[in-house]
C-alpha cells in the first residue's frame, strides 16, 4: 500500500514553530482532526522534489534518507511467538518531514528543516492489551536521522539498522519504553520487491500523487520482547516497507485500508484500498502477490475482492473501524478471513489510527491455508 500516516495540521505548525524558535520538539498532544494532511493535495509543494514517474533504483543510497522529498517512512511490523505459546504483534516506524524546502542553514545547532516521529507499539494478545508510545525529535545534533553506510535510522535510542552495500539485511531493531521493549533480528528470506510499476506507486490520476515504495516481505525475526519487566525470547515474521514522495493522495480520497499478510503456503500478500470521500474506492487501489521463490506479481483492483465483516467502535469516540474482513482473490483460487488479534490496536498519539496485527485462515483451490499478517486503517476519525 502506501503506507503511513500525515501528520495533523496542528502537530505541522506546532513543529514548525518550535523548529523555528530552536525550542526542543516535544510530543503533540491527540486531536480528533483527520491524519491525512501532509499526504494529499497539491498546494504549497513549491521547493519540494515530486515522484512523477518510474526511475531505476538506486541501492544502497534509496535505504537512506531523501531529505528533499516532503515525507518518507522506514515501517516494521511483524507476529511473534514467545516460548510459551504467547502471541504478540509489533510495529517501529520512522517518519521523516520536511517541513520547509529551501530553508536556509543556520549557524544553531538544532537548526532544520527536517522532523523526524517514530512508533512503537507491542499487542499483547494473550494480555489483551495494546501499548504505544510516540516520540518526535528534530533532524540535527545527532537526534534522528538515517544513514546508508552501514545502514541505520534512529531517533534518540530506537534504531534499525543493518549492514552496507546493495543488500543491507540482516537488520537488528532495538527500541523501548518504560513499559516494553524489542530487541529482535530479522533476516530476509526473500529478496526485496517493487511496489507497482518499478517502485513507482501512483495513487491517483496526477502522476504527482505517487511515491517510491519497496518492500521485504517476510523477515525471519528472533529475539527478546522485554514486557512486566520480564525477558521473553521470541520468533516470528517480520515485513518492511519504504516508501517517500511529497503529494501522495488526492482530495477527494479519505483514507486507506492496507495489509500485509504472510500465508503458511510460503507467499506473501499486500493489498491496499483507498477509500474516497464518497464511498467508493480510488480505481488506482492495488497490490502484490510475492510467491515462494521471491518471484512477484502485480494485483490491481479488480483481481482482489475486500468486504469487511465486523466493525470496532473506538472508546475515544468519533471512529468506528473495521476488524474482520473476507479477501477473496478469483485469480488465484484464494479465499481468505481475516482477523484482528485484538480489536483496540488504535494508536491514540499525535493523531490516530488502527495498526494491528491480524490472524488469517481460509483455503487456495479447496485447500486449507493460515497465516498471519497487520492491517492499517486510517482515516477514520471524524470531527462530529
Amino acid at each position: 500500500m502506501t503506507r503511513h500516516g500525515r501528520l495533523l495540521g496542528l502537530l505541522l505548525l506546532t513543529v514548525l514553530t518550535m523548529i523555528a524558535c530552536d525550542q526542543p520538539v516535544q510530543q503533540a498532544e491527540t486531536t480528533g482532526e483527520s491524519p491525512l494532511g501532509l499526504l494529499s493535495g497539491e498546494e504549497d509543494l513549491d521547493g519540494y522534489a515530486r515522484v512523477t514517474g518510474p526511475r531505476d533504483v538506486d541501492f544502497p543510497a534509496d535505504h537512506g534518507a531523501h531529505p528533499a522529498y516532503r515525507h518518507e517512512w522506514w515501517y516494521v511490523t511483524g507476529n511473534l511467538h514467545a516460548e510459551d505459546g504467547r502471541r504478540f504483534g509489533y510495529q517501529l516506524t520512522f517518519f521523516r518531514f520536511n517541513l520547509a524546502p529551501g530553508m536556509e542553514q543556520r549557524p544553531a545547532a538544532l537548526a532544520t528543516n527536517q522532523v523526524w516521529m517514530a512508533h512503537l507499539a507491542l499487542t499483547d494478545a494473550d494480555g489483551a492489551r495494546f501499548l504505544h508510545e510516540e516520540r518526535l525529535a528534530r533532524g540535527a545534533a545527532g537526534l534522528a536521522g538515517a544513514q546508508v553506510e552501514p545502514f541505520r535510522v534512529w531517533l534518540e535510542d530506537w534504531r534499525l539498522q543493518g549492514g552496507s552495500g546493495e543488500d543491507p539485511t540482516p537488520f537488528q531493531l532495538r527500541a523501548a519504553t518504560d513499559d516494553f521493549g524489542l530487541s529482535l533480528a530479522l533476516g530476509a528470506e526473500k529478496p526485496l520487491v517493487l511496489q507497482g510499476d518499478r517502485g513507482y506507486s501512483q495513487k491517483g490520476d496526477d502522476p504527482g500523487n505517487a511515491s517510491f515504495y519497496y518492500s521485504w516481505t517476510r523477515l525471519a525475526t528472533r529475539g527478546e520482547i522485554r514486557l512486566d519487566g520480564e525477558a521473553l525470547a521470541v520468533t516470528g515474521d517480520s515485513w518492511m516497507d519504504r516508501e517517500w514522495g511529497t503529494s501522495t493522495l488526492t482530495e477527494e480520497q479519505q483514507g486507506w485500508d492496507w495489509f500485509s499478510i504472510q500465508l503458511d503456503d510460503g507467499r506473501d500478500i499486500m493489498f491496499y484500498h483507498l477509500r474516497l470521500a464518497d464511498g467508493g474506492i480510488e480505481p488506482r487501489s492495488k497490490g502484490l502477490l510475492v510467491e515462494a521463490d521471491g518471484s512477484y506479481r502485480l494485483l490491481d483492483l479488480d483481481a482482489v475482492e475486500l468486504q469487511a465483516l465486523r466493525h470496532w467502535d473506538s472508546p475515544e469516540g468519533n471512529a468506528r473501524y473495521p476488524v474482520a474482513w473476507r479477501m477473496r482473490i478469483p485469480g488465484e483460487q484464494l479465499e481468505l478471513q481475516l482477523e484482528a488479534l485484538l480489536d483496540d490496536q488504535e494508536l491514540r498519539n499525535g493523531f490516530r489510527y488502527w495498526e494491528g496485527a491480524i490472524d488469517v485462515r481460509g483455503e487456495v483451490a479447496g485447500q486449507a491455508v493460515q497465516g498471519h499478517g497487520y492491517a492499517e486503517l486510517t482515516g477514520y476519525v471524524t470531527s462530529d
